[in-house]
């Protein structure tokens, strides 16, 4: 696959606070080397063996998540045709199992997929942060570990900011900026893979036919080839399509949001103005349009200027009391 044009490169030394140093870019960039000295990457440059040894050194026997294939599927976690369903088998296994299956499977030429995801280290591998993650100070990161063969994660966005550390095998990453949703024939919210809405091209082999619009998004794409060792910070909503390359792989990922904590995800705000609005009549949909343009994405102190503060209440800044009664609010209208 030859697609999209490289993502910006940091020049010179890696900076000691990543997370600081990102919050001030306007886009996706690559940081070589930035985590080449974690012992997980110094590991991956033995064998599979040793790397395993090493991971089951943190292992606390709790059973992990799992994604597989009884048959070789090309290691592209989708649905099957018509998304009738999805393509592969979920159920909890031990790691080690695991690990040993996944060691086995990299010795074959076409191999059926196994993939453990989004798995935080912290709960299944105590003790394995402490050397092999990014210091975040008083950020509130989640750090998870991703462990799989070859397999391919149809393009998706989080609503979180994250820095994904390639720690063994080649990962490539194919990236979208947000506005890209519409070329990218997003399949559905509340039918998924894996917990987030997916583009539904087949990078790897796009069917321009059936998604013509795709072409577009296409000359709006960049692309990447990361090393053991190399990090790469994704910006919140950017689309991104990852691929391991090669027979193991591990990636380790920092997701983080630097807002208030009374805040929850803006995807429930989306559900409910499907629910609620998006099949209004069009005059009341446009006017709810300029609602939101005017309360949401406006100024919030203009928007407010002319009410004296105090009774300001949701036009204002919501304290965690306010906001626990609106959820209770919420809560109540959504129940009637």
């Amino acid at each position: 696959m030859a697609i999209g044009a490289p993502i910006r490169e940091h020049e010179g030394p890696v900076p000691d606070d990543l997370f600081a140093h990102v919050s001030e870019l306007d886009g996706p960039c690559v940081f070589r080397g930035a985590v080449a000295e974690w012992p997980l990457v110094q590991n991956s440059h033995s064998s599979i063996q040793d790397i395993c040894s090493y991971l089951l050194g943190f292992y606390d026997d709790k059973p992990v998540t799992t994604f597989s294939t009884d048959e070789p599927i090309g290691g592209r976690i989708f649905y099957t045709d018509e998304l009738e369903r999805v393509n592969f088998n979920q159920s909890k296994r031990q790691l080690d199992a695991v690990l040993e299956e996944l060691a086995e499977l990299a010795t074959q030429d076409e191999a059926p997929t196994l993939y453990v995801g989004s798995t935080s280290i912290d709960h299944y591998l105590p003790g394995l942060s402490e050397r092999n993650s990014l210091p975040h100070g008083d950020l509130q990161a989640t750090v998870r570990i991703w462990i799989g063969n070859q397999t391919t994660v149809a393009a998706h966005y989080d609503a979180m900011e994250n820095i994904a550390c390639v720690c063994a095998g080649q990962r490539r990453f194919t990236l979208f900026p947000p506005e890209q949703i519409h070329n990218l024939y997003v399949g559905p919210i509340d039918f998924t893979p894996a917990g987030q809405s997916i583009s539904l091209v087949d990078l790897d082999n796009p069917d321009l036919e059936r998604f013509p619009k795709f072409s577009e998004a296409q000359k709006h794409a960049m692309t990447v080839v990361m090393e053991p060792g190399d990090a790469i910070y994704i910006p919140a909503m950017w689309w991104h399509h990852v691929q391991g390359l090669d027979r193991f792989n591990i990636l380790i990922n920092h997701w983080w949001q630097a807002v208030p904590q009374h805040m929850g995800p803006p995807l429930d705000a989306l559900l409910h103005a499907l629910m609620n609005i998006r099949d209004l009549p069009e005059p009341q949909r446009q006017a709810w349009r300029v609602f939101f343009d005017h309360y949401v994405f406006g100024d919030k102190d203009e928007a407010a200027a002319h009410i004296p503060e105090k009774r300001r209440g949701v036009l204002g800044d919501i304290s965690d009391d306010l906001a626990r009664q609106l959820r209770a609010s919420l809560r109540n209208k959504l129940n009637r």
